[in-house]
């Protein structure tokens, strides 16, 4: 799945790759929503992405139609073997388009120019407009006992998480606007939000006429609005939890010399207004994984952290994690806080003689104690202290002679804050992170199985939508149920990884779209159709794109297609040094498409993990990703865009290996663990080199050998017929007899003496 821009972590980016899911409103403090208004964007039952230069593991901005995303995870039972149940599910969201043409006549279409008005007497407000009269009201009047003249209110959660829950969505709820990228500003007579032009119509079409909208991102316009509406020694209140700390220096550095000062104000002035209505805190039980599931045991990898401690030139003594994935993979610990990612808030510090995990207790079953070792003091053993408790926790223990080593990356400024800078070594990613990238040998055979069960899912899919396509009975969101219900049936499925990009003709050519019950398109068989789509296992995380035509494509569009699975063959054949950056071999991807001034706008891959992140940092082929490595996992995903028109992308996973070389040398080169084969309608196999030829043979060949089996062994005989057509040995295309002709003819010509 592609993330507009692969980047870094949410609050030190521009542009967020998701769009967060929205806790459902009826009636609140804010005044009643319309019951049309209701209709089309909540949904009362309890998100593409995609990659271009975005954040760790991931991808940035969207340039799709504005998706709401919708988990619903269900938590594993509270007692028992928690993961004898855990799955996900998921229910429908609002999508709000610009596109104008819909496969279901039925849908509520929102496009046009049904937005706000606010120069008119009275302002029109389309019926999705959330009234913030109140809600503003009574922010300001918890400003003024601070004595702020401005708050800022970022989109980010305590974690910098790509996904945020409900409970974070500050700054959706109050400003009614739910894109998932943007800051909100309130001073004490105006009230401003900032995004980019993914959701400019979208924030148009739901907030009222208290919020200004501003067309810009970035720290350096919200700092110019703000010297133009506050005085002279104005305060500018800001939740230390909520910002990175390269945000927080932004803020301030922009702010210097102009008598305006960044106040932190370490409780949450939204959810003091928010109140009650606000979702609650996540009280499911926080589960271990299965031994069979794990690479290391816990103890092993706090040994191993400890290790790199020791050898750091700084001799750091203590390590804070604050990324949820980080604690998650330490300890070999899941849960459901987050969409998509089975992480739980968490916090912890390792040091060399103690272990402190910062979370809920009372979500931990006794036999997750037993098994953290909690009830001793030793070094080996989990010391559960409460989540609300670290920031006054680590200020205590900065107090010794101590030096806390953190990464940057994700650690916010409300921890930042209370660590003396003397006391600090900072690196961009923690020893987790870093260690966490590379998988060990049985990290990679868990991984490389799920793809096999998920290769299954994909290929009952593609099957069925060959045999039902036809009838015209399939839609965009239709579909991305069945293909998630096909997942959820997989062993060891826990629901899945991202919101499913599931696009048909001109809706393929926005990278991030997702269709919504409302608002979708018809599958046809004369039209391209795009599905980005992923699920969450216990032994791995898997993500897949694939691009397929029913119908008979056009030349251009058979072309575009070859070009991409060119650019794709190219980048995963490739045999480079050890140690090379992601970002001097992403060309390889794209050289097949510049050849004829084709390219596309997103990232070419990101990192992803085992039951972790689908985007997980700091593997890709971006500037800011760390150097290739044996033993990551990255995916590979070229594309092409034409506007208006049908989009393509295919992506793999591929593990990074050892290359055989000729000479000695360190080298590498990536094993493709995705096995779902391409379109053989969409291939102009004219395009192909007898190199590009024999790597697909090899791997259609692969695919035989690791899927086959598994459809027989579940009687899927017609999924495996399908599998067999579909991975027969392609060949190069012989010229057609006038092209015979004209080679015999030149060739006698030339034998004659005859110029040509």
């Amino acid at each position: 799945m592609t993330r507009d821009l692969h980047s870094p972590p949410r609050a030190t980016q521009s542009f967020s790759a998701h769009l967060a899911p929205r806790a459902s409103k009826t009636k609140d403090q804010r005044g009643t929503l319309h019951p049309a208004a209701r209709r089309l964007l909540l949904d009362a039952s309890p998100h593409p992405r995609l990659l271009a230069q975005e954040r760790p593991g991931g991808r940035g901005p969207r340039k799709s139609p504005l998706s709401l995303p919708c988990p619903s995870i269900h938590p594993a039972p509270a007692s028992g073997d928690p993961m004898a149940r855990a799955h996900w599910g998921c229910c429908p969201w609002l999508v709000l388009l610009c596109a104008c043409a819909w496969g279901r006549p039925k849908a509520v279409d929102v496009g046009g120019q049904d937005v706000r008005n606010c120069s008119i007497n009275p302002p029109y407000l389309p019926v999705t407009v959330v009234n913030t009269t109140v809600s503003l009201t009574a922010l300001r009047q918890q400003m003024e006992t601070q004595n702020l003249s401005a708050y800022i209110i970022p989109d980010t959660d305590a974690h910098m998480n790509e996904y945020i829950s409900q409970r974070d969505e500050r700054r959706a709820w109050i400003t009614g606007f739910t894109g998932s990228a943007g800051t909100a500003v309130v001073t004490m007579k105006k009230a401003a939000v900032w995004t980019d032009s993914r959701y400019w119509t979208q924030a148009e079409r739901q907030m009222d006429c208290n919020w200004e909208l501003h067309k810009e991102v970035g720290t350096t316009p919200i700092v110019t609005w703000l010297l133009t509406e506050i005085p002279a020694g104005g305060r500018v209140g800001f939740d230390p939890f909520l910002l990175s700390i390269d945000t927080w220096e932004s803020y301030d550095l922009a702010l210097q010399g102009s008598n305006r000062h960044l106040v932190s104000i370490i409780t949450n002035l939204v959810d003091l207004v928010w109140g009650s209505e606000r979702p609650p805190v996540p009280n499911q039980s926080i589960y271990a994984l299965q031994e069979a599931f794990t690479g290391s045991t816990w103890q092993e990898k706090v040994s191993g952290v400890r290790s790199q401690m020791q050898k750091h030139q700084k001799t750091p003594t203590a390590v804070l994690l604050s990324a949820l994935e980080e604690t998650a993979w330490l300890f070999n610990l899941r849960a459901s806080d987050i969409p998509y990612n089975p992480f739980f808030y968490s916090y912890a510090l390792l040091t060399d003689s103690s272990i402190r995990l910062f979370a809920n207790k009372s979500r931990f079953s006794s036999e997750t104690l037993t098994y953290l070792n909690s009830s001793c003091t030793g070094p080996m053993c989990v010391q559960i202290e409460d989540y609300s408790q670290v920031r006054d926790s680590i200020q205590a223990y900065a107090l010794g002679d101590v030096r806390i080593w953190i990464g940057t990356s994700y650690t916010t400024y409300g921890i930042y804050e209370v660590i003396p800078k003397e006391k600090l070594v900072t690196d961009t990613y923690s020893p987790v992170m870093i260690t966490k990238a590379v998988k060990n040998s049985k990290e990679q055979a868990l991984l490389k199985a799920s793809h096999v069960r998920d290769a299954v899912a994909v290929i009952r899919y593609l099957v069925w939508l060959e045999k039902n396509v036809p009838k015209g009975t399939v839609d965009e969101f239709s579909g991305a149920e069945l293909v998630d219900k096909f997942r959820g049936e997989e062993q060891f499925s826990s629901g899945p990884s991202f919101q499913t990009i599931s696009a048909s003709g001109l809706n393929a050519a926005l990278p991030h779209y997702s269709p919504t019950r409302e608002l979708n398109r018809k599958l046809s068989s004369d039209e391209m159709y795009l599905l980005d789509s992923g699920g969450q296992y216990w032994d791995g995380t898997t993500d897949i794109t694939r691009t397929v035509h029913w119908g008979t494509p056009s030349t251009f569009q058979k072309e575009a297609y070859t070009r991409v699975l060119i650019g794709n063959i190219d980048l995963s054949r490739l045999i480079f040094p050890a140690a090379t950056s992601g970002r001097m071999v992403e060309a390889f991807a794209r050289r097949a498409l510049w050849d004829v001034g084709l390219n596309y706008g997103h990232g070419t891959g990101h990192g992803i993990g085992n039951f972790l992140c689908v985007h997980e940092w700091p593997v890709g082929f971006q500037s800011n990703n760390i150097a290739m490595a044996k033993g990551m996992f990255t995916s590979i995903e070229p594309g092409y865009y034409k506007d208006g028109e049908f989009g393509i992308r295919l992506e793999d996973v591929a593990l990074v290996v050892e290359a055989k070389t000729k000479y000695p040398g360190s080298y590498l080169t990536f094993e493709v663990v995705s096995f779902v084969p391409y379109d053989r309608n969409l291939i102009d196999v004219s395009l192909l080199s007898s190199e590009h030829l024999q790597y697909l043979n090899r791997y259609y060949q692969t695919i035989r050998e690791k899927v086959g089996p598994e459809l027989q062994k579940r009687q899927l005989l017609e999924e495996f017929q399908w599998l067999q057509q579909h991975t027969e040995p392609l060949s190069a295309k012989a010229p057609d007899p006038a092209s015979w002709a004209s080679v015999l003819v030149v060739s006698t010509l030339a034998i004659l003496g005859w110029s040509v």
